[in-house]
């Protein structure tokens, strides 16, 4: 069901509004964590230390898929609150359209590249053809996943969090099933847990874009909208572009650090692999959490209303604190038992390396969750340059830091490189906020957007 951002308490709007996005998170994390779990336990320590090899790479492409998505759901959700629907539907085809045209582009330069970025990687030579094949069957499916990644974005512009989840809880679910069946009974490796993300989410994306399409044909409209239109494209862009190469560099500045990782050998790689999995669930869940945020913040602004963007932003501190510090607590308290569910903890030093990153990283969940509500208010009002800025000084900091604190504390440097840089971010991000959106909700102020 679509729904209305600019009326109602701001706080329980953004609340019914993000609790399901942030069970559709969870339920993405747990299956993207099977596909680890599976490996570790089924297959064994290199499985999972080749997924992992190749897990900067799939990252990358999940962030200009998540770019893509995040970008064009602004546009859509400010058209949206401002009830232009005619431009909104064309919004949302034009975006399909791109999407396509990105996912070929990228299918393409991935399977010819793939072997390239591995070895640019310093991919260890006993796990780099099942990183290989991991790879290249994630890339083969990048049509699925950019499809269905788009589609939920613009679910969530139309203000429906619960669409998603319904699907993404049936995805996962099968993801589990299929990863079990795949590995256990036909014996098929790790090819068998990248076929069953495969399957998974291709019949994910094909429901998503069906229940899509009905679903925003059913606006009524005077005009036909355009099927794909030129200008609608380049205000995507102007969005989007931004947020993909936020991710993008993001996902660039982690695959310094993996080339960091792999340099300490396969051990060092699957405890780090594991421990990236437990870090990636925490923020995704709270990166959730600041799309809810943004779409509200898209949808106000479009709108005019910019004391209520402010109060979203306040709202989504109190829902972050809350995951943030349950996660924190929890994977301190439990590091070892939940490197447990990966490896066997009879591997002693793989258990250590993902036990001290994942300490070392977790108390700070408070830090980059301000960081994040406050970057997805500037996107959400179109604030693209500070919220690129913001981005990077994180990035850069911590990039830098992992090269230089690891001569002096090995791996363990590495780990110690994601608070800085989380520190250095929240702060100018706070300090963007404070001068492009706080400024405007006290005065009332509003740019508004056009046709």
């Amino acid at each position: 069901m679509n729904k209305d951002l600019t009326v109602g308490s701001p706080g329980r709007t953004l609340l019914a509004f993000s609790a399901p996005l942030l069970v559709s998170a969870a339920f993405q994390q747990f299956y993207n964590m099977a596909d680890s779990i599976v490996a570790g336990k089924f297959v064994g320590k290199d499985a999972i230390a080749a997924i992992g090899a190749s897990f900067p790479v799939t990252m990358i492409i999940m962030a200009i898929a998540v770019g893509l998505n995040t970008g064009c759901a602004v546009i859509i959700s400010q058209l949206f609150g401002s009830k232009k629907i005619n431009a909104m539907k064309s919004a949302v085809y034009t975006s399909l359209i791109s999407a396509l045209v990105m996912a070929a582009a990228l299918a393409a330069f991935g399977l010819v590249f793939s072997s390239f970025m591995l070895k640019a990687l310093n991919t260890p030579a006993d796990i780099f053809e099942g990183a290989k094949t991991y790879l290249d069957i994630y890339i083969f499916g990048l049509f699925s996943l950019i499809m269905y990644n788009i589609s939920n974005g613009v679910f969530a512009a139309l203000g429906d969090s619960r669409t998603p989840l319904y699907f993404l809880v049936c995805s996962s679910i099968g993801n589990v099933f299929l990863d079990i069946f795949m590995v256990v009974k036909l014996d098929m490796g790790i090819a068998g847990l990248a076929w069953a993300t495969f399957i998974a989410q291709t019949i994910a994306a094909v429901l998503a874009v069906a229940v899509l399409m009905r679903r925003v044909n059913s606006f009524k409209t005077d005009d036909k909208p355009k099927a794909f239109s030129f200008g609608i494209f380049k205000r995507l862009m102007t969005v989007a572009v931004p947020s993909v190469l936020q991710q993008s560099f993001v996902s660039v500045g982690n695959l310094f650090i993996q080339a960091l990782v792999n340099s300490f050998g396969s051990d060092v790689i699957a405890g780090y692999s594991a421990a990236i999995k437990l870090n990636t669930f925490a923020l995704v869940c709270i990166t959730t959490l600041a799309s809810g945020v943004s779409s509200f913040s898209a949808q106000n602004y479009g709108a005019g209303r910019m004391d209520r963007v402010h109060q979203g932003f306040k709202s989504g501190l109190k829902m972050m604190f809350c995951v943030a510090v349950f996660t924190a607590v929890l994977y301190v308290a439990f590091a070892v038992p939940l490197m447990g569910l990966f490896v066997d903890l009879g591997e002693t030093h793989v258990v250590h390396s993902g036990v001290m990153f994942t300490r070392i990283v977790s108390p700070f969940y408070i830090v980059v969750g301000v960081k994040l509500m406050s970057d997805s208010t500037l996107r959400g009002t179109g604030k693209m340059a500070a919220f690129m800025v913001s981005t990077f000084s994180d990035l850069i900091l911590r990039v830098a830091l992992s090269y230089i604190l690891v001569g002096f504390f090995d791996e363990t440097g590495i780990w110690l490189s994601w608070p800085f840089g989380w520190l250095v971010g929240a702060a100018v991000s706070l300090v963007f906020y404070k001068i492009y959106v706080y400024s405007d909700s006290t005065g009332m102020k509003s740019d508004g957007i056009g046709v």
